[in-house]
C-alpha cells in the first residue's frame, strides 16, 4: 500500500532530474536553455539556434510559445528563492524577447542574437555557484 503521509509531490524528487534540490533543477534549466537556444548549428556560419528562433517562424503564437517556455525559467528561479530583483531581470529578458519575437518572420533576427533564455540561465547559474556551490559543474572548453 503507498505511503499517503507524504504530499504527492514527494514521488519526483525521487526521480532523476525532478528533485526539487538546487543540482536538479540547474541540470533542468541547463537542458532547457540548450533546447531554446543551442539545439542545432547552422552549416556555414557555425552558429546554434533553437526553437525559440525556430518558433519565431509561427507569427503571434510562436512568440507566445517560446515566451512560456522562458518563464519557465523564472518559475524554477523563484522555486530556488532568487531575489525580486533577479527575477525581475528575467522576466524583462522573457518580455524583450517575446516582442522582438512578434515581429513576423524579421523577428527571428534579433531573437538570434539576443538569446534571453542564455541570459537568464547565467543569472540562475551566478545565484546557485554563490548560494549552492556543490552544484557548480566543470566544463572543459
Amino acid at each position: 500500500m503507498a505511503d499517503r503521509t507524504k504530499p504527492y509531490h514527494a514521488a519526483f524528487d525521487r526521480l532523476p532530474g525532478l528533485g526539487r534540490d538546487p543540482q536538479a533543477v540547474r541540470k533542468r534549466v541547463e537542458a532547457l536553455e540548450h533546447i531554446l537556444e543551442r539545439m542545432i548549428v547552422i552549416p556555414g556560419l557555425n552558429r546554434p539556434i533553437g526553437l525559440d528562433v525556430l518558433l519565431d517562424a509561427l507569427p503571434v503564437a510562436g512568440s507566445l510559445v517560446g515566451a512560456a517556455l522562458g518563464s519557465y525559467l523564472v518559475w524554477e528561479a523563484r522555486n530556488l528563492g532568487m531575489s525580486k530583483w533577479q527575477m525581475a531581470r528575467m522576466l524583462g529578458n522573457v518580455g524583450f524577447d517575446a516582442l522582438l519575437g512578434a515581429i513576423p518572420w524579421v523577428g527571428a533576427i534579433p531573437d538570434y542574437f539576443f538569446r534571453s533564455n542564455s541570459r537568464n540561465v547565467r543569472i540562475i547559474r551566478r545565484h546557485l555557484d554563490k548560494h549552492h556551490p556543490a552544484t557548480a559543474i566543470l566544463e572543459g572548453r
